[in-house]
């Protein structure tokens, strides 16, 4: 949106609060100033609203007192604007999204375990591990995986590699103790590194945990390489479901398969006498499924041993393969390549 806009107060909220309004709007590179004065009605704050958060305006609007309007162009393809062409990662076969709506659902944890159990399927698979949350890097202790990065005569940096599985993560290469304090325009630079300049291949799959949320490094990483499908992660909770449906809807739009949900800390087990209890409610992430047409690729427990086990960097698909909490994981991979292997079948 070029329109650039400066305002006092949230007059398009409440209209009756109205009592002066004052916009900046860049037309051709000035700054001109427009003023509507306290007679300002809802239908100027309707329009004024429209301006603000319509998709594709690109039209600077135009406001004088007693009247509103505002020329926008929308264009009938948004997605043929200019977009960056999408370019393989070399060496990469696949690139699997896991994201969340919100944080704290065990994103990162699925993230490493899926990731895991795709390596330990029994085909062989070659896998790669990149964490896209560039201010809260959580690989580097779920792998159990510290220094920095070497390079190779191509300048690219070498992967940390633990378990079999290459990892790179802004955490290998900051302090741990510092807080990375990045505009965006910082943390997209370091995402196309971390993307390009890594010596990824050869790999099957490389599982990007990303960070919670539906902003810029979701859009750039989904728009600048090709994806082969996501995998949204939820607990049960309404409010965790909300926002996960924000990031199914947000990939839909950009035109990057759902391979399905995963409802983590699903239900609660009591290690002493097995007793079940839903904490976070019942089926929300399987109701989810079933409105929006995916598939539920897990329903992870709340186990206590999951959470032990990913602090010391010992994912439970490693130390506890045998359980039935590490055997979810293991069928999730399972789905996963099935999914991809459908697609693969059907593109061809």
């Amino acid at each position: 949106m070029r329109a650039c806009l400066h305002h006092r107060c949230l007059s398009w909220l409440s209209p009756q609060s109205i009592s002066c309004f004052e916009a900046k709007a860049l037309v051709r590179g000035k700054w001109t100033r427009h003023s509507l004065s306290t007679q300002t009605c809802q239908h100027q704050a309707h329009c004024l609203r429209i301006c603000l958060f319509s998709t594709h305006v690109h039209k600077t609007m135009d406001m004088s007192c007693g009247k509103c309007t505002y020329s926008t162009s929308h264009h009938p393809n948004p997605k043929a604007r200019g977009l960056p062409k999408r370019l393989p990662i070399p060496g990469v076969d696949h690139v699997i999204l896991v994201a969340s709506g919100k944080g704290g659902v065990g994103k990162s944890t699925t993230t490493v375990n899926l990731a895991l159990a795709l390596s330990e399927s029994g085909e062989g698979h070659k896998v790669g591990i990149l964490d896209g949350d560039i201010y809260g890097p959580s690989i580097p202790t779920l792998m159990n995986l510290h220094g920095e990065p070497e390079l190779n005569k191509q300048n690219l940096m070498l992967p940390l590699v633990n378990y079999g599985i290459k990892c790179m993560s802004m955490g290998f290469l900051v302090d741990p103790q510092s807080a990375i304090v990045w505009r965006g325009l910082m943390v997209m630079s370091a995402i196309q590194r971390l993307i390009r300049q890594v010596a990824w291949g050869p790999l099957d799959f490389l599982v990007v945990d990303m960070p919670p949320g539906t902003g810029d490094v979701q859009l750039s990483i989904s728009q600048n390489i090709p994806v082969s499908g996501s995998v949204v992660v939820t607990t049960p909770q309404d409010l965790s479901l909300l926002d996960a449906r924000r990031a199914l809807t947000m990939f839909k739009q950009v035109d990057v398969p759902c391979l399905g949900l995963v409802e983590n800390m699903s239900i609660f087990v009591c290690p002493c006498c097995g007793h079940q209890e839903n904490i976070f409610g019942q089926d929300g992430g399987t109701n989810l499924a079933h409105e929006v047409g995916a598939t539920v690729l897990g329903r992870v427990p709340l186990h206590r041993s999951i959470r032990e086990l990913s602090d010391t960097g010992q994912p439970v698909v490693i130390s506890q393969p045998d359980t039935p909490h590490a055997q979810v994981y293991k069928e999730m991979a399972e789905k996963v390549i099935a999914k991809l292997g459908q697609s693969k079948a059907q593109s061809s």
